[in-house]
């Protein structure tokens, strides 16, 4: 059961569930190309599933609107998610990843050149697909930026790896450009063309961005904590690929074994074992449970920060989008 499946059965998108029916129809549609070779590799990605949390949260917002109209929000949302799709195709290169969602990687099927490319294609057509759509220059500017921010993220933290100096500020830093900045516009831009005032857009704005740093910190958790088979990636893979997250930023901090861990975690040519024994030493310190205290205080103000006036559906959509985030384990 992909992860989509399992959260509509938990009745967390039922409100839009039929919207999202609709979505996945024009997510494949949107990634067939002249060439066939990049319609099979669009085609395995959409298929190879995913939870749509960023077209869902454009999407409930959009219906929250007066202006709401299923067919002038749509291509947003779809341009969302194949944003997404293609950032994680570039992330599984540079990774060197064989897995995502327990599938094979595009590079890993068709070599890295072809998953670049494709990436590459990918990314045109969601700017294409909002082109003419009456959007207004404020939300091509947005997903510019939101591009940007996601290409300087992997930059900052390419250029940190296997340096064991960072702090939580750099660190939280670095997860607003990856993580917190994509789900925050996906809320903004999804009340903008649903017509919500500019105040409601912006405490939506807010809720996408702390619930955006509360899933990458769950996320990088979750690394630590789960197996390979649960993950669908390889466990401890942050470590192993050098980037140092926020439970190995307290155990640096307070272990006893501190001066250990950052040998490990700075050196390039670490081995399985060695892999093994850090993880060890993070789950012997207060360093997984200081982490889930982080993503719990921005689940709070998540919150908090939802506009009162929301259709109370859309409203208890949104709350349970944060209770999962705080509770998943996969």
């Amino acid at each position: 059961m992909s992860l989509q499946v399992m959260i509509l059965s938990n009745h967390m998108f039922d409100v839009i569930k039929g919207d999202l029916e609709v979505l996945e129809e024009e997510l494949l549609a949107a990634v067939a190309a002249p060439v066939e070779l990049v319609t099979e590799v669009g085609t395995h990605l959409v298929q190879s599933g995913g939870k749509r949390l960023r077209p869902a949260l454009c999407l409930l917002a959009a219906r929250s609107g007066p202006q709401f109209d299923m067919k002038h929000a749509l291509p947003l949302a779809v341009a969302f998610e194949l944003i997404h799709m293609a950032s994680l195709v570039h992330d599984d290169v540079l990774d060197e990843s064989d897995t995502r969602r327990g599938a094979p990687t595009a590079n890993a099927k068709w070599g890295n050149q072809v998953a670049i490319l494709a990436g590459d294609y990918i990314f045109a057509r969601a700017f294409d697909l909002i082109a003419g759509e009456g959007y207004g220059d404020h939300v091509s500017k947005r997903l510019a930026q939101l591009v940007c921010n996601l290409s300087l993220g992997e930059i900052v933290q390419d250029s940190a790896v296997y340096r064991a100096s960072q702090g939580e500020a750099d660190y939280l830093d670095r997860i607003r450009k990856k993580t917190a900045d994509f789900l925050e516009i996906c809320c903004e831009l999804g009340a903008e063309v649903g017509g919500l005032p500019t105040a409601e857009q912006q405490k939506l704005a807010e809720y996408g961005h702390c619930i955006g740093m509360a899933f990458q910190i769950t996320d990088d958790v979750l690394d630590i904590v789960q197996t390979t088979e649960t993950l669908g990636k390889p466990a401890g893979n942050d470590i192993r690929q050098g980037i140092v997250t926020l439970p190995v930023i307290r155990a640096l901090e307070v272990s006893p074994e501190a001066e250990e861990l950052n040998a490990i975690v700075t050196d390039p040519e670490m081995t399985a074992e060695q892999v093994k024994r850090a993880l060890e030493i993070i789950m012997a310190t207060d360093g997984v449970d200081f982490a889930r205290d982080r993503a719990e205080e921005y689940l709070e103000r998540a919150k908090a920060a939802l506009p009162e006036g929301l259709p109370r559906d859309v409203y208890e959509a949104y709350v349970m989008v944060a209770d999962f985030i705080g509770g998943r384990d996969f």
